[in-house]
């Protein structure tokens, strides 16, 4: 643990470092970059202060060579905020329990080289291993699909309506299980709550070697939903604590990558573990469900040394020296606050209150992105659910059939990437979003119009390659959608429950999606391939262009309120105003 210093509990006066100079807002050649933030800095003129938002990284720029505009690396990149307002900085002052709050300095200036070489630090020591973590919930989830080639249901004399019933409960007991693990995770900090989760369904998924019937099953996937349950928005509310606004989305796409490169391991995983079948009598997908779960294990034991609980909690006795100076804290807490300042409301170990929760869900402007969470998967989910079911009813075996799942993870992989810059390039959400929908809807139609008995390569390449392309190597904008809710929450408090409360809405949508895809209407299931034609046009017609439209409005109503009041009149509503998150005059939603 860092040594903290006294907690402020009144906000100091705004001060700027004197080691930077009046001029260009460059450091002076006389003075040390690591004195910049000491608290006896005087202050100095405001142009030291950079105005324009950061030039995200761009793939597109990367990829043509373009251009990148030059920035002198030894120049202040301290951005302006609310904090260089002497008239508005108490309002947003953190509160004194933030667990930061010894390392906020507003006067601290940092220059570009700086702040470049603590972001790469922070990719390396955060990014990196929450993507490993979330592979492991993806390792964990996925491979029922890759038991699935080995004879799996025979062997427990089960159906796929059986199948079935076990996905729902999974998704139900993950459903249920978001709100409790938010509450937990708030109370005891999402460093110690996540790989508590990861060891729980660790040993849950290698218990499965032992599963002997339906009963037994479908315990295991109830127990399997009801730990892996919160997992995802508690790692996004634990990455939120050291990237700002623009450097998030790119690293949740990143982060959503990274799920698909696991897919693509755990099939080859199970091209070797499922030839284990007959040592000690044992099937080939009870050794798979054992090995997956030991791996898994690892990781979530190693996570428990892997994640500090904030930018400047990284000290502790394995790891005495920490992962970052005293410098690098103030850098770290005090560009994440002038960013956001919501993220100073609540201490890291604090419980969300039964008010915040029950205000957080009744929050109806939030409501049209959970609709979207409930929807914009469903007309994907079940062919790909049914992938591999389907390739072994069509006489493919086995191996043939984990080798043939790669090239959809591959192409997912890709046009995730695709998707991103896409997204980068237009600056937009909504429509951006609905790609996903508008990718699957042709491919829809061809999957509904197959012949009874299609030729297997044929029914293969209508799933995965039809075009160069396929239904189940869709744009997947799931990412883009989580960070738009995250956006739209605001403060802290309302981040947390809204990240659950659409999760929760997704995993519905699973939910709706094992069910659609029912035994008297295979092998074809033309029935469920109308409902998702259905479901996919309402989404790309309706529902995306009807939610950018609610938040064109929203904004509106907003702008024409703060912009008629005078700089006295905004000062006051700042001061007086019982509004938080983006209920506030000065929010705007994105879109």
């Amino acid at each position: 643990m860092a040594t903290n210093a006294p907690a402020e509990t009144e906000p100091p006066s705004v001060r700027v470092s004197s080691s930077v100079s009046e001029k260009d807002g460059k450091l002076s050649k006389t003075s040390s970059a690591t004195d910049i933030g000491s608290p006896t800095s005087e202050k100095v003129k405001d142009d030291t202060l950079v105005d324009e938002e950061p030039t995200p990284f761009r793939w597109t720029n990367w990829i043509l060579r373009r251009p990148i505009q030059k920035y002198d690396p030894d120049a202040i990149s301290t951005r302006r905020s609310v904090y260089d307002d002497p008239a508005l900085a108490e309002y947003y002052w953190p509160k004194a329990e933030y667990e930061n709050i010894h390392r906020f300095d507003p006067g601290a200036r940092w220059t570009y080289r700086e702040e470049r070489k603590l972001v790469r630090k922070i990719d390396w020591k955060v990014m990196l291993w929450a993507a490993v973590s979330f592979s492991a919930l993806n390792l964990d989830r996925g491979n029922l699909s890759q038991a699935n080639t080995d004879n799996f249901l025979p062997d427990l004399k089960m159906t796929t309506n059986d199948y079935n019933l076990g996905n729902t409960i999974f998704r139900l007991a993950f459903l249920s299980a978001e709100l409790p693990s938010q509450l937990v995770s708030k109370r005891l900090g999402p460093d110690v709550w996540i790989p508590i989760q990861i060891c729980g369904w660790s040993l849950v998924t290698a218990g499965q070697f032992f599963l002997s019937g339906r009963s037994s099953f479908l315990v295991c996937r109830a127990l399997l939903g009801f730990l892996q349950g919160g997992f995802i928005p508690d790692l996004i509310l634990y990455m939120s604590y050291f990237y700002t606004k623009n450097e998030l989305p790119i690293r949740l796409s990143l982060f959503w990558m990274s799920l698909n490169v696991c897919t693509i391991l755990a099939s080859f995983i199970a091209f070797g573990v499922l030839r284990m079948r007959g040592i000690l009598g044992r099937a080939g997908w009870r050794w798979l469900f054992l090995v997956e779960g030991c791996l898994t294990l690892i990781i979530g034991i190693a996570t428990f040394f892997k994640m500090p609980p904030s930018p400047t909690q990284t000290k502790t006795w394995f790891r005495p020296k920490g992962w970052f100076t005293d410098r690098e804290e103030v850098i770290a807490v005090s560009r994440i606050l002038r960013d956001d300042p919501s993220k100073g409301d609540m201490h890291n170990r604090e419980a969300l209150t039964p008010r915040l929760l029950w205000k957080a869900i009744l929050d109806y402007d939030l409501w049209p992105l959970y609709i979207i969470g409930l929807l914009f998967g469903i007309p994907a989910t079940p062919p790909a659910q049914y992938l591999t079911l389907s390739l072994r009813n069509m006489g493919f075996n086995t191996f043939q059939t984990n080798l043939l799942t790669i090239p959809a993870a591959v192409g997912t992989i890709i046009t995730m990437y695709a998707i991103a810059v896409v997204s980068e390039t237009v600056n937009d959400r909504a429509f951006v979003s609905m790609a996903e929908d508008v990718w699957c809807l042709p491919f829809l139609i061809a999957l509904r119009a197959l012949p009874d008995q299609p030729n297997p390569w044929i029914f293969y390449v209508s799933l995965s390659l039809p075009w160069q392309t396929g239904l189940l190597i869709f744009p997947s904008t799931h990412p883009i959608q989580v960070g738009w809710c995250s956006r739209n929450a605001g403060g802290v408090a309302s981040r947390t429950v809204n990240a659950s409360l659409y999760n929760m809405f997704v995993q519905a949508s699973g939910i709706i999606s094992s069910n659609i895809y029912r035994k008297d209407d295979a092998p074809m299931y033309r029935r469920g391939n109308s409902w998702l034609l259905g479901v996919c046009a309402f989404n790309c017609l309706i529902l995306y262009p009807g939610v950018k439209a609610y938040y064109v409005w929203r904004n509106k109503q907003k702008a024409i309120v703060w912009d008629e009041m005078t700089n006295e009149e905004k000062a006051d509503y700042l001061k007086n105003t019982r509004d938080s998150g983006h209920q506030r005059l000065d929010f705007r939603f994105a879109h």
